[in-house]
């Protein structure tokens, strides 16, 4: 019988975004500086206040106001009557050093042996039914999210968008798992004051129909373009008027978005968020690492769909686990543990291996905390960070390592394909 799936996305602007990018720009900055920071940082966004708060062990300093005031003007704060602004809000820092119990099972005399920052398991879902081996609703979530803050920015064919803004869609599958159609699609964004409630719903849901989908669509392959049919159910700002959103209509913290970083309610999560943690917390690296593990794998041809979980122990460099489902998925004679004993082989999951593999201790992480932590694209990118304290420096990144496809022809070969 045919089933519906739904996934969400949440604009940059959105409270528990706002905290994500804070937290992950002060991560860059002290990884910068020293890319052998400690870093655990914490944020608390309302009305008129941030509050940093978490734990870092680094040799730099920084600014730490001055990061959090120029992120929230980057996303689009700026204005008096959104009650929350990078140049006017309150600024608390509550950082502290790391706990020396902490570190002393992570840092050890041998880079290579260092230590899982945290015990917990974690999880990587790749599935081929989108080119970039993400689920498809959470993929047309985000997309609507990033054209609608282009739109903002732009400011021309939409002139009334306000930062705050959430979007959700449900897919409609076959027996077989196959998309068949877009169901609904809900969006709410924040928006200026307009003379009359009801000529401003229309406005806005116009405008959703017919300049933001359209430019959406354009974001995926033909076979996805057809989903998008005449007989979608739209439900544009369903609660009526949003002028009041941001941090001053709800609160927003770290890591409160960890099924939007991930896949959107597919597969599985473990539980731990990744915004404001260095590498050393296997939360964010292994968990960028089994992502890698099952993209490649997908892509290799040995499965449709992927789910890897690996799990660790505090300070143990060695995983406890490594575990594959391939949802009766799998284009190889072999059971899913037999899978899972050939990619131990293959992929070192050291917490210093996945560093190294995916060249981790860089800044990197400012642009992975909107819009989805996976199914990004892959890029180089220089970056210039300024302190009053430590000077300026020059960094040539690479962008979302985790989702390049270079172990495809490794497991083409190990398996046989």
């Amino acid at each position: 019988m045919p089933y519906l799936f739904t996934s969400e996305s949440v604009s940059e602007g959105h409270p528990d975004k706002i905290a994500d990018q804070i937290s992950d720009a002060l991560l860059d900055y002290f990884l910068a500086f020293d890319e052998d920071s400690k870093v655990a940082c914490e944020t608390l966004v309302t009305t008129g206040q941030v509050v940093l708060a978490g734990e870092v062990k680094s040799n730099t300093y920084i600014d730490v106001q001055q990061v959090a005031r120029d992120v929230i003007n980057d996303i689009g704060y700026t204005k008096g009557e959104y009650r929350f602004s990078g140049d006017s809000c309150g600024v608390i820092s509550l950082i502290h050093e790391q706990s020396p119990e902490i570190n002393q099972g992570v840092d050890k005399k041998a880079k290579e042996e260092q230590g899982a920052g945290d015990q917990g398991m974690m999880f990587g879902y790749a599935t081929n039914e989108t080119d970039n081996y993400m689920p498809l609703a959470l993929a047309i979530s985000h997309r609507i999210m990033i054209e609608l803050a282009k739109l903002r920015r732009e400011h021309t064919e939409i002139t009334y968008l306000r930062p705050d803004a959430k979007a959700q869609v449900t897919i409609e599958y076959s027996d077989d798992n196959v998309p068949q159609k877009i169901n609904t699609i809900v969006v709410s964004t924040q928006h200026d004051e307009f003379d009359e409630d009801d000529k401003m719903l229309n406005q806005i849901a116009q405008d959703v129909k017919n300049i933001l989908i359209p430019r959406v669509k354009t974001y995926f392959n033909e076979e996805v373009q057809q989903l998008f049919d005449s007989e979608i159910t739209y439900h544009v700002n369903p609660t009526g008027k949003f002028v009041i959103g941001g941090p001053h209509g709800d609160a927003g913290l770290t890591g409160r978005k960890i099924i939007v970083d991930t896949y959107g309610g597919k597969g599985a999560h473990g539980g731990g968020a990744f915004s404001g943690k260095d590498p050393s917390k296997v939360d964010r690296s292994a968990a960028y690492a089994t992502r890698h593990i099952a993209k490649n794998l997908v892509a290799a041809g040995i499965a449709d769909e992927a789910l890897v979980q690996v799990s660790y122990a505090i300070g143990v460099k060695e995983p406890v686990s490594l575990n594959v489902e391939t949802y009766g998925t799998a284009k190889v004679d072999l059971m899913d543990g037999e899978i899972a004993k050939k990619l131990e082989a293959i992929f070192d999951l050291t917490p210093a291996g996945i560093e190294n593999r995916l060249k981790l201790r860089n800044p990197i992480y400012r642009e992975t905390a909107a819009y989805g932590h996976m199914g990004r694209p892959y890029r180089k990118e220089r970056k210039v960070y300024k302190s009053n304290y430590s000077g300026e420096v020059t960094k040539e990144v690479e962008l979302f390592t985790w989702e390049k496809l270079d172990y495809v022809d490794k497991l083409k070969e190990a398996f046989e394909i």
